[in-house]
C-alpha cells in the first residue's frame, strides 16, 4: 500500500493542509455524515457513466465494480454512524466537485477524458485523506479509514486508466490544468468544513 500512496502524493499538487486536519478532527460527526455524502456521489457518478457510455466494455465492467465498492463503504460509514449516535442528514456539498467539474468539456470524447480525470483526482485526494487522519483517529475509524486505502487507490488507477484509454493516449497536459484548480480548492481557506474542503479558519 505504500507504493500506491507514494504514487498518490507524486500525482496530487499538493499535500493537505494541518489546519483541514484539526478542522477535520473538531468536527468528526461533520466528517462522518459528509463523507457518506461522498460514497453515495462516487457510486451515483459511476453509475451515470454506464449509462451514458453503454459500449464502453472496459469503463462498464470498472465502473460496476467502482459502484458496489462505493456503496457498500456509504453502508458502511452509516454503520459506524448509527453506532455513534450520529444521524446522516442533508448537507450542502463542498466546492471541490463543482469546482473540478467547471472545466469539464461539453462534447465528447472530452468530455468523457475529463469527468474521467476529475474522478481520478477526487479518489486521489480521498486517499491521501484517510491516510493521513487514520493515525489521529479512534482505533475503530482509524482501522477502517485505513482500510479504505487499497480500494481508493485502485479507483485512482482505474479512472486515470479509463482516461487514458477514452483520449487513445496520455492525458497528462489536461490532468496538469485539472490539477491546478484542485490546489486551489484544497490549498485556499473555505467556509464550511467538508471532507472536500479546504482549510476553515
Amino acid at each position: 500500500m505504500n507504493d500506491a500512496l507514494l504514487e498518490i502524493h507524486d500525482f496530487l499538487p499538493c499535500r493537505t493542509p494541518q489546519q483541514w486536519i484539526e478542522n477535520a478532527l473538531a468536527n468528526q460527526d461533520l466528517m462522518l455524515i459528509d463523507h457518506a455524502h461522498c460514497e453515495k456521489k462516487a457510486a451515483s457518478t459511476a453509475l451515470s457513466l454506464m449509462y451514458r457510455y453503454v459500449d464502453n466494455t472496459e469503463l462498464l465492467n470498472k465502473m460496476s465494480r467502482l459502484a458496489r465498492e462505493e456503496l457498500r463503504h456509504f453502508e458502511q460509514v452509516l454503520a459506524i454512524m448509527k453506532k455513534r449516535g450520529v444521524d446522516y442528514s442533508h448537507l450542502t456539498p463542498a466546492r471541490y466537485a463543482a469546482g473540478l467539474r467547471q472545466e469539464v468539456r461539453a462534447e465528447d470524447p472530452g468530455r468523457l477524458v475529463d469527468v474521467l480525470i476529475v474522478g481520478a483526482i477526487i479518489e486521489a485526494r480521498s486517499c491521501e485523506r484517510f491516510a493521513i487522519l487514520a493515525p489521529h483517529l479512534d482505533d475503530k475509524l482509524g482501522d477502517f479509514y485505513n482500510g479504505l486505502l487499497k480500494s481508493e487507490a485502485r479507483h485512482y488507477q482505474d479512472y486515470l486508466g479509463l482516461a487514458e484509454q477514452a483520449n487513445g493516449g496520455p492525458v497528462t497536459d489536461r490532468v496538469r490544468q485539472f490539477l491546478q484548480i484542485e490546489h486551489g480548492l484544497i490549498t485556499e481557506p473555505d467556509t464550511e468544513f467538508r471532507f472536500h474542503s479546504g482549510p476553515v479558519h
